[in-house]
Protein backbone atom coordinates (compact mmCIF):
# COMPACT_ATOMS: atom_id res chain seq x y z
CA UNK A 1 0.00 0.00 0.00
CA UNK A 2 2.86 2.40 0.71
CA UNK A 3 4.25 1.81 -2.77
CA UNK A 4 0.78 2.49 -4.17
CA UNK A 5 0.64 5.75 -2.24
CA UNK A 6 3.98 6.80 -3.67
CA UNK A 7 2.56 6.31 -7.16
CA UNK A 8 -0.65 8.20 -6.37
CA UNK A 9 1.28 11.12 -4.88
CA UNK A 10 2.98 11.67 -8.23
CA UNK A 11 -0.42 12.26 -9.83
CA UNK A 12 -2.05 14.58 -7.29
CA UNK A 13 -2.88 15.40 -3.67
CA UNK A 14 -3.75 12.27 -1.71
CA UNK A 15 -6.22 11.82 1.13
CA UNK A 16 -5.83 8.56 3.05
CA UNK A 17 -8.33 6.81 5.29
CA UNK A 18 -7.06 4.16 7.66
CA UNK A 19 -5.76 3.13 11.04
CA UNK A 20 -2.69 4.73 12.59
CA UNK A 21 -0.77 7.89 11.82
CA UNK A 22 -0.70 9.60 8.45
CA UNK A 23 1.60 8.04 5.84
CA UNK A 24 4.44 10.25 4.67
CA UNK A 25 3.61 12.79 1.98
CA UNK A 26 -0.18 12.69 2.00
CA UNK A 27 -2.19 15.92 1.92
CA UNK A 28 -4.81 14.75 4.41
CA UNK A 29 -5.24 11.70 6.63
CA UNK A 30 -8.54 10.61 8.14
CA UNK A 31 -7.69 8.25 10.97
CA UNK A 32 -9.97 5.38 11.86
CA UNK A 33 -10.06 4.97 15.67
CA UNK A 34 -7.86 2.08 16.74
CA UNK A 35 -10.64 0.25 18.57
CA UNK A 36 -13.21 0.71 15.78
CA UNK A 37 -13.51 -2.55 13.83
CA UNK A 38 -13.56 -2.52 10.03
CA UNK A 39 -16.28 -5.19 10.00
CA UNK A 40 -19.79 -5.01 11.58
CA UNK A 41 -18.77 -6.85 14.73
CA UNK A 42 -21.56 -5.36 16.83
CA UNK A 43 -24.40 -7.55 18.16
CA UNK A 44 -26.80 -6.12 15.57
CA UNK A 45 -24.21 -6.46 12.85
CA UNK A 46 -23.51 -10.11 13.65
CA UNK A 47 -27.25 -10.88 13.54
CA UNK A 48 -27.56 -9.20 10.15
CA UNK A 49 -24.55 -11.11 8.84
CA UNK A 50 -26.05 -14.37 10.06
CA UNK A 51 -29.38 -13.54 8.36
CA UNK A 52 -27.58 -12.50 5.16
CA UNK A 53 -29.02 -8.96 5.38
CA UNK A 54 -25.97 -7.69 3.60
CA UNK A 55 -27.31 -4.48 2.11
CA UNK A 56 -28.44 -3.29 5.53
CA UNK A 57 -25.10 -4.03 7.14
CA UNK A 58 -23.05 -1.91 4.75
CA UNK A 59 -21.45 1.18 6.32
CA UNK A 60 -22.46 0.03 9.82
CA UNK A 61 -19.05 -1.24 10.97
CA UNK A 62 -17.70 0.94 13.80
CA UNK A 63 -14.72 1.98 11.69
CA UNK A 64 -16.91 2.98 8.75
CA UNK A 65 -19.36 4.93 10.90
CA UNK A 66 -16.53 6.78 12.66
CA UNK A 67 -15.15 8.31 9.46
CA UNK A 68 -18.01 8.27 6.92
CA UNK A 69 -19.08 11.91 7.28
CA UNK A 70 -15.53 13.26 7.20
CA UNK A 71 -14.56 11.12 4.22
CA UNK A 72 -17.54 12.31 2.19
CA UNK A 73 -17.15 15.95 3.27
CA UNK A 74 -13.46 15.97 2.32
CA UNK A 75 -14.36 15.41 -1.33
CA UNK A 76 -14.96 15.81 -4.16
CA UNK A 77 -12.25 13.45 -5.36
CA UNK A 78 -10.87 12.79 -8.81
CA UNK A 79 -10.11 9.12 -8.08
CA UNK A 80 -11.00 6.82 -5.18
CA UNK A 81 -8.98 3.69 -4.42
CA UNK A 82 -10.56 0.92 -2.33
CA UNK A 83 -8.10 -1.47 -0.74
CA UNK A 84 -9.91 -4.80 -0.53
CA UNK A 85 -13.62 -5.61 -0.62
CA UNK A 86 -14.52 -4.26 2.81
CA UNK A 87 -13.54 -0.76 1.68
CA UNK A 88 -15.87 -0.74 -1.33
CA UNK A 89 -19.02 0.70 0.34
CA UNK A 90 -17.09 3.62 1.80
CA UNK A 91 -15.25 4.19 -1.48
CA UNK A 92 -18.51 4.43 -3.43
CA UNK A 93 -20.13 6.59 -0.76
CA UNK A 94 -17.28 9.08 -1.23
CA UNK A 95 -16.71 8.82 -4.97
CA UNK A 96 -19.59 10.81 -6.44
CA UNK A 97 -18.85 10.76 -10.17
CA UNK A 98 -15.15 9.93 -9.72
CA UNK A 99 -13.76 6.60 -10.95
CA UNK A 100 -13.18 3.88 -8.35
CA UNK A 101 -10.18 1.57 -8.46
CA UNK A 102 -10.63 -1.66 -6.47
CA UNK A 103 -7.29 -3.07 -5.33
CA UNK A 104 -8.14 -6.68 -4.48
CA UNK A 105 -5.05 -8.17 -2.87
CA UNK A 106 -6.53 -11.55 -1.96
CA UNK A 107 -9.52 -13.59 -3.09
CA UNK A 108 -11.92 -11.60 -0.93
CA UNK A 109 -14.54 -14.28 -0.28
CA UNK A 110 -11.91 -16.61 1.22
CA UNK A 111 -9.55 -14.11 2.88
CA UNK A 112 -9.69 -15.96 6.21
CA UNK A 113 -11.76 -18.95 5.21
CA UNK A 114 -9.79 -21.31 7.46
CA UNK A 115 -11.47 -19.60 10.46
CA UNK A 116 -14.97 -21.04 10.91
CA UNK A 117 -16.71 -17.88 12.15
CA UNK A 118 -15.16 -15.81 9.38
CA UNK A 119 -16.09 -18.39 6.76
CA UNK A 120 -19.73 -18.58 7.89
CA UNK A 121 -20.42 -14.90 8.65
CA UNK A 122 -17.92 -12.71 6.84
CA UNK A 123 -17.15 -14.69 3.69
CA UNK A 124 -20.69 -14.36 2.29
CA UNK A 125 -20.59 -10.62 3.03
CA UNK A 126 -17.34 -10.25 1.09
CA UNK A 127 -18.96 -12.18 -1.76
CA UNK A 128 -21.92 -9.77 -1.66
CA UNK A 129 -19.65 -6.74 -1.79
CA UNK A 130 -17.77 -8.10 -4.79
CA UNK A 131 -20.96 -9.00 -6.66
CA UNK A 132 -22.53 -5.61 -5.97
CA UNK A 133 -19.61 -3.22 -6.39
CA UNK A 134 -16.90 -4.71 -8.62
CA UNK A 135 -19.02 -4.46 -11.80
CA UNK A 136 -19.45 -0.75 -10.99
CA UNK A 137 -15.75 -0.03 -10.57
CA UNK A 138 -13.71 1.60 -13.31
CA UNK A 139 -10.71 -0.70 -12.76
CA UNK A 140 -9.68 -3.69 -10.65
CA UNK A 141 -6.24 -5.00 -9.75
CA UNK A 142 -5.00 -8.10 -7.95
CA UNK A 143 -1.64 -9.56 -7.03
CA UNK A 144 -1.30 -12.56 -9.34
CA UNK A 145 -2.41 -13.79 -12.75
CA UNK A 146 -4.49 -16.54 -11.16
CA UNK A 147 -6.40 -14.21 -8.86
CA UNK A 148 -6.86 -11.63 -11.62
CA UNK A 149 -8.32 -14.36 -13.81
CA UNK A 150 -10.71 -15.41 -11.07
CA UNK A 151 -12.00 -11.85 -10.58
CA UNK A 152 -12.53 -11.54 -14.32
CA UNK A 153 -14.27 -14.92 -14.55
CA UNK A 154 -16.49 -14.62 -11.47
CA UNK A 155 -17.45 -10.93 -11.65
CA UNK A 156 -16.99 -10.02 -15.32
CA UNK A 157 -14.42 -7.28 -14.61
CA UNK A 158 -11.14 -6.83 -16.46
CA UNK A 159 -8.47 -7.19 -13.77
CA UNK A 160 -4.86 -6.06 -14.07
CA UNK A 161 -1.97 -7.57 -12.13
CA UNK A 162 0.01 -5.47 -9.64
CA UNK A 163 2.26 -7.83 -7.71
CA UNK A 164 3.24 -7.31 -4.09
CA UNK A 165 6.89 -7.08 -5.14
CA UNK A 166 9.66 -5.54 -3.06
CA UNK A 167 11.70 -2.58 -4.27
CA UNK A 168 14.83 -3.39 -6.25
CA UNK A 169 17.96 -3.77 -4.10
CA UNK A 170 21.46 -3.32 -5.48
CA UNK A 171 22.97 -6.41 -3.88
CA UNK A 172 25.09 -9.43 -4.72
CA UNK A 173 24.66 -13.05 -3.65
CA UNK A 174 26.64 -14.06 -0.59
CA UNK A 175 29.12 -16.94 -1.02
CA UNK A 176 27.98 -20.48 -0.28
CA UNK A 177 29.85 -22.56 2.29
CA UNK A 178 29.82 -26.15 0.96
CA UNK A 179 29.91 -27.42 4.53
CA UNK A 180 26.86 -25.42 5.73
CA UNK A 181 23.86 -24.48 3.62
CA UNK A 182 21.91 -21.83 5.48
CA UNK A 183 18.12 -21.97 5.16
CA UNK A 184 15.93 -19.05 6.19
CA UNK A 185 12.21 -18.35 6.56
CA UNK A 186 10.54 -15.03 7.39
CA UNK A 187 6.91 -14.22 8.14
CA UNK A 188 4.24 -14.78 10.75
CA UNK A 189 4.40 -17.55 13.35
CA UNK A 190 1.21 -19.03 11.95
CA UNK A 191 0.32 -22.69 12.27
CA UNK A 192 -0.68 -22.69 8.59
CA UNK A 193 2.87 -21.86 7.49
CA UNK A 194 4.26 -25.34 8.31
CA UNK A 195 7.20 -23.95 10.25
CA UNK A 196 7.23 -27.02 12.49
CA UNK A 197 7.82 -29.08 9.35
CA UNK A 198 10.80 -26.88 8.46
CA UNK A 199 12.35 -27.53 11.87
CA UNK A 200 11.72 -31.26 11.59
CA UNK A 201 13.29 -31.43 8.14
CA UNK A 202 16.45 -29.61 9.19
CA UNK A 203 16.82 -31.99 12.11
CA UNK A 204 16.75 -34.89 9.68
CA UNK A 205 19.01 -33.34 7.03
CA UNK A 206 22.10 -33.38 9.23
CA UNK A 207 24.99 -31.09 10.00
CA UNK A 208 25.18 -29.64 6.48
CA UNK A 209 22.05 -27.50 7.00
CA UNK A 210 20.92 -24.79 9.41
CA UNK A 211 17.64 -22.88 9.68
CA UNK A 212 17.06 -19.30 10.82
CA UNK A 213 13.53 -18.03 11.44
CA UNK A 214 12.49 -14.36 11.51
CA UNK A 215 8.98 -14.54 12.92
CA UNK A 216 6.24 -12.10 13.79
CA UNK A 217 3.90 -13.20 16.56
CA UNK A 218 0.22 -13.07 15.60
CA UNK A 219 -3.03 -13.82 17.43
CA UNK A 220 -3.71 -17.52 17.23
CA UNK A 221 -0.11 -18.25 16.22
CA UNK A 222 2.19 -20.73 17.87
CA UNK A 223 5.47 -18.90 18.38
CA UNK A 224 5.99 -20.56 21.77
CA UNK A 225 5.75 -24.01 20.19
CA UNK A 226 8.23 -23.02 17.51
CA UNK A 227 10.69 -21.60 20.04
CA UNK A 228 10.48 -24.74 22.15
CA UNK A 229 11.21 -26.98 19.17
CA UNK A 230 14.00 -24.70 17.98
CA UNK A 231 15.64 -24.78 21.42
CA UNK A 232 15.99 -28.53 21.05
CA UNK A 233 18.02 -28.16 17.83
CA UNK A 234 21.47 -26.54 17.78
CA UNK A 235 21.03 -25.70 14.10
CA UNK A 236 17.72 -23.80 14.36
CA UNK A 237 17.59 -20.18 15.53
CA UNK A 238 14.52 -18.00 16.08
CA UNK A 239 15.05 -14.25 15.64
CA UNK A 240 12.84 -11.25 16.29
CA UNK A 241 11.16 -9.85 13.16
CA UNK A 242 12.90 -7.06 11.28
CA UNK A 243 11.29 -4.11 9.44
CA UNK A 244 10.25 -4.87 5.85
CA UNK A 245 12.59 -2.27 4.37
CA UNK A 246 15.65 -3.89 5.97
CA UNK A 247 14.57 -7.52 5.59
CA UNK A 248 16.29 -8.27 2.24
CA UNK A 249 19.60 -6.94 3.61
CA UNK A 250 19.31 -9.19 6.66
CA UNK A 251 18.34 -12.21 4.55
CA UNK A 252 21.27 -11.73 2.16
CA UNK A 253 23.62 -13.64 4.49
CA UNK A 254 21.65 -16.87 3.92
CA UNK A 255 21.47 -19.30 0.99
CA UNK A 256 17.94 -20.65 0.47
CA UNK A 257 14.58 -19.12 1.39
CA UNK A 258 12.13 -21.90 2.29
CA UNK A 259 8.33 -21.87 2.45
CA UNK A 260 5.91 -24.79 2.71
CA UNK A 261 2.35 -23.49 2.32
CA UNK A 262 -0.72 -25.77 2.35
CA UNK A 263 -3.25 -24.67 -0.27
CA UNK A 264 -6.54 -24.49 1.63
CA UNK A 265 -8.25 -21.59 -0.18
CA UNK A 266 -8.22 -19.96 -3.61
CA UNK A 267 -6.02 -17.20 -2.18
CA UNK A 268 -3.56 -19.86 -1.10
CA UNK A 269 -3.72 -21.62 -4.46
CA UNK A 270 -2.83 -18.52 -6.46
CA UNK A 271 -0.58 -16.88 -3.91
CA UNK A 272 2.53 -14.94 -4.90
CA UNK A 273 3.59 -13.71 -1.46
CA UNK A 274 5.83 -10.84 -0.50
CA UNK A 275 8.38 -13.28 0.92
CA UNK A 276 8.93 -14.65 -2.59
CA UNK A 277 10.05 -11.18 -3.71
CA UNK A 278 11.97 -10.53 -0.49
CA UNK A 279 13.97 -13.71 -1.06
CA UNK A 280 14.77 -12.66 -4.64
CA UNK A 281 15.93 -9.18 -3.58
CA UNK A 282 18.07 -10.87 -0.90
CA UNK A 283 19.63 -12.90 -3.76
CA UNK A 284 18.61 -16.25 -2.26
CA UNK A 285 17.71 -19.47 -3.95
CA UNK A 286 14.11 -20.54 -3.37
CA UNK A 287 12.65 -23.78 -2.05
CA UNK A 288 8.84 -23.52 -2.17
CA UNK A 289 5.97 -25.98 -2.06
CA UNK A 290 3.94 -26.24 -5.26
CA UNK A 291 1.41 -23.61 -6.36
CA UNK A 292 0.67 -22.45 -9.92
CA UNK A 293 2.11 -18.93 -9.66
CA UNK A 294 5.15 -20.08 -7.69
CA UNK A 295 5.82 -22.96 -10.09
CA UNK A 296 5.70 -20.60 -13.07
CA UNK A 297 8.04 -17.98 -11.61
CA UNK A 298 10.57 -20.42 -10.18
CA UNK A 299 10.67 -22.32 -13.46
CA UNK A 300 10.81 -19.24 -15.69
CA UNK A 301 13.72 -17.65 -13.83
CA UNK A 302 15.51 -20.81 -12.61
CA UNK A 303 15.28 -19.66 -9.01
CA UNK A 304 15.32 -22.94 -7.14
CA UNK A 305 13.33 -26.05 -6.26
CA UNK A 306 9.63 -26.88 -6.01
CA UNK A 307 9.01 -29.60 -3.42
CA UNK A 308 6.54 -32.40 -4.07
CA UNK A 309 4.24 -31.26 -1.24
CA UNK A 310 4.21 -29.33 2.05
CA UNK A 311 5.60 -32.03 4.36
CA UNK A 312 8.94 -32.38 6.10
CA UNK A 313 9.49 -35.52 4.02
CA UNK A 314 9.18 -33.51 0.82
CA UNK A 315 11.66 -30.89 2.02
CA UNK A 316 14.17 -33.55 3.04
CA UNK A 317 13.84 -35.21 -0.36
CA UNK A 318 14.28 -31.89 -2.16
CA UNK A 319 17.43 -30.88 -0.28
CA UNK A 320 19.14 -34.18 0.53
CA UNK A 321 21.38 -34.25 -2.55
CA UNK A 322 21.67 -30.52 -3.23
CA UNK A 323 25.21 -29.24 -3.78
CA UNK A 324 26.88 -25.92 -3.09
CA UNK A 325 27.11 -25.40 -6.87
CA UNK A 326 23.35 -25.89 -7.16
CA UNK A 327 22.74 -23.28 -4.49
CA UNK A 328 25.19 -20.85 -6.07
CA UNK A 329 23.40 -21.23 -9.40
CA UNK A 330 20.02 -20.47 -7.82
CA UNK A 331 21.40 -17.39 -6.09
CA UNK A 332 22.93 -16.14 -9.34
CA UNK A 333 19.57 -16.65 -11.04
CA UNK A 334 17.94 -14.50 -8.35
CA UNK A 335 20.57 -11.84 -9.00
CA UNK A 336 19.85 -11.87 -12.76
CA UNK A 337 16.09 -11.61 -12.26
CA UNK A 338 16.05 -9.16 -9.33
CA UNK A 339 15.01 -6.14 -11.41
CA UNK A 340 12.28 -7.99 -13.34
CA UNK A 341 10.94 -9.34 -10.03
CA UNK A 342 11.09 -5.97 -8.25
CA UNK A 343 8.37 -3.36 -7.81
CA UNK A 344 9.57 -1.40 -10.84
CA UNK A 345 7.35 -3.16 -13.43
CA UNK A 346 4.38 -2.95 -11.07
CA UNK A 347 4.88 0.76 -10.47
CA UNK A 348 4.83 1.24 -14.24
CA UNK A 349 1.49 -0.61 -14.43
CA UNK A 350 0.10 1.52 -11.61
CA UNK A 351 1.28 4.81 -13.15
CA UNK A 352 -0.32 3.95 -16.48
CA UNK A 353 -3.55 2.85 -14.78
CA UNK A 354 -3.86 5.94 -12.58
CA UNK A 355 -3.10 8.28 -15.50
CA UNK A 356 -5.76 6.54 -17.59
CA UNK A 357 -8.37 6.73 -14.83
CA UNK A 358 -7.72 10.40 -14.14
CA UNK A 359 -7.89 11.25 -17.82
CA UNK A 360 -11.17 9.36 -18.18
CA UNK A 361 -12.59 10.93 -15.05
Amino acid sequence: MLRQLEVLQQHGDVTTVGYGAAPAGVMRHIEVPENAASLPQTPAGVVKLALRLHNSVELTAPGEKAVLDEVVASGPYDLVVANDARALPLAFAASGTAPVLADMHEWAAEERATVFVWRVLVGPYMQHLCEKYLPRTTAVTSVSEGLAGLYTERYGVATEVVRNAADFRDATPSPVDPDLIRLVHSGTADAERNIVELIEAVGRLGERFSLDLYLLEVPGGHLDVIKKLAAESPRVTVHDPVPPDTLPSVLNQYDLGVFLYPLKTLSHLYHLPNKFFDFVQARLGLVFSPAPEIDTHVGQYGLGIITSDTTADALVDALHDITADDVTGFKQAANRSARALSSEPDRAVQHALVARLLAAG
